[in-house]
């Protein structure tokens, strides 16, 4: 009987099997991007998106793999994540023929901050936040994963409660707007963007708890509802 089981011959090589991850935050009022810098072939010294090889034995699936480089990369352990797409083929990495499930991950840039100065104290390999505005040549097909997912996030933040994964554990409706904007890069009108949050119905008020500004009355503070950690909530019709 002949067996069904691919060889790793010369006619069945080994396929390369990575995952990558596009880990979003929002700086400042600007999107930044985690840059990570390569310290082995091919692309040695340049900086790249996170990512790693699939590992059988320990992950699950590529969900798994996905958080495991991050837990290693950026020190985080469960930052809001989704799949993004499969890119594949034999031109998009020298090893050879090679497939990446690559992943979108957002994380609030006060965590992102704190992972990053108790990661550097391990001396890890050198990481970096980048601006996606001027964002340079990257190696293998970083640029189209990155544009593919800048795309995603802004259509999906048309429609979705996609960039409360942005905020903090507690924020303000306005500091919540001012997301969406930073995203979608245009001025949203106040009473359309507080009815569609209420249709969206992800956040609750915390208890108590206001935030005072410079020259406005103390703001009532919010915080996504629990079940909606790891999921979205969608409108039916967009911002």
């Amino acid at each position: 009987m002949v067996s069904e089981t691919p060889s790793r011959s010369a006619s069945h090589p080994a396929i390369v099997c990575t995952v990558d991850v596009v880990l979003l935050t929002l700086r400042e009022g600007q999107l930044h991007i985690l840059l990570v810098q390569r310290s082995l072939a091919p692309f040695a010294g340049a900086w790249a998106l996170p990512g790693g090889f699939v590992h059988p034995l320990e992950d699950s699936d590529t969900a798994a793999s996905a958080m495991r480089v991050l837990r290693q990369k950026a020190g985080l352990e469960s930052p809001y994540l989704e799949q993004l797409a499969s890119f594949s083929g034999i031109a998009r990495d020298p090893r050879g023929w090679s497939i990446s499930v690559v992943y979108c991950a957002l994380v609030p840039w006060q965590e992102l901050e704190q992972s990053l100065a108790a990661r550097a104290e391990s001396g890890a390999e050198p990481v970096r936040l980048q601006a996606l505005e001027g964002l340079g040549r990257l190696p293998f097909d970083h640029d189209q994963i990155v544009d593919m997912a800048l795309a995603r996030v802004r259509s999906k933040s048309q429609y979705s409660s996609l960039p409360v994964h942005l905020c903090g554990p507690q924020f303000t409706l306005p500091q919540l707007q001012q997301t969406y904007e930073a995203i979608l890069g245009e001025p949203i009108n106040k009473v359309s963007f507080r009815r569609k949050m209420d249709e969206l119905a992800v956040l609750e008020p915390v208890p108590g708890e206001m935030r005072s500004g410079a020259a406005h009355r103390p703001a009532q503070l919010y915080r996504l509802k629990p079940e909606f950690r790891r999921s979205l909530s969608l409108l039916a019709r967009g911002l």
